[in-house]
């Protein structure tokens, strides 16, 4: 099993040009079911995913940020800053931003097992993106993901497959 997935993370890559094709909906809850199942803090679950599916939104979305390549989906993610968990032993300390993080990164991780193309995007102004989305003032927006199907001939950065040595990632104390 470990095997299977380590070729799905050493596969996956960012894609930015994206078909007309919209990813349907029985892959997307598919998607949508990979977030709701990943860990967060204390499982508080202060994670809110926005599909951006309608033509007005994803043109906004545009509007925003460069970075929607064209995709007919993106998703919003943000987290309720009222629900994360907070740190009793530092005050600032909380988890939305981490939570947050790794629900995108199972949904993607999904989205790549199902033929389905991303690409995690932080390029956006993230206080106009809540006013634009008329975002509750609890909820903090943490990144966007376009989704769908890469263009025919797309392929991985080169710097996709450039990783550093462990040694220089990884400390043993």
């Amino acid at each position: 099993m470990a095997d299977n997935f380590m070729e799905l993370a050493k596969n996956r890559f960012s894609v930015r040009t994206f078909t007309d094709q919209a990813v349907e909906e029985d892959k997307l809850e598919k998607i949508l079911e990979a977030g709701r199942i990943a860990p967060t803090a204390a499982n508080l679950q202060p994670q809110r995913i926005y599909v951006l599916e309608s033509k007005e939104a994803v043109a906004k979305m545009s509007s925003l940020s460069r970075c929607v390549y064209g995709a007919k989906t993106v998703l919003l993610f943000t987290y309720d800053s009222s629900e994360d968990w907070k740190n009793p032993l530092e005050d600032g300390i909380h988890s939305g931003e981490q939570d947050v993080s790794i629900v995108a990164t199972h949904m993607m991780l999904e989205a790549w097992e199902l033929g389905v193309a991303s690409c995690w995007v932080n390029v956006f102004p993230n206080t106009e993106t809540a006013r634009a989305f008329g975002l509750p003032e609890n909820e903090k927006p943490v990144l966007i993901m376009p989704i769908g199907y890469a263009r025919k001939g797309t392929v991985a950065s080169p710097k996709h497959t450039s990783r550093k040595p462990i040694s220089e990632t990884v400390k043993r104390l």
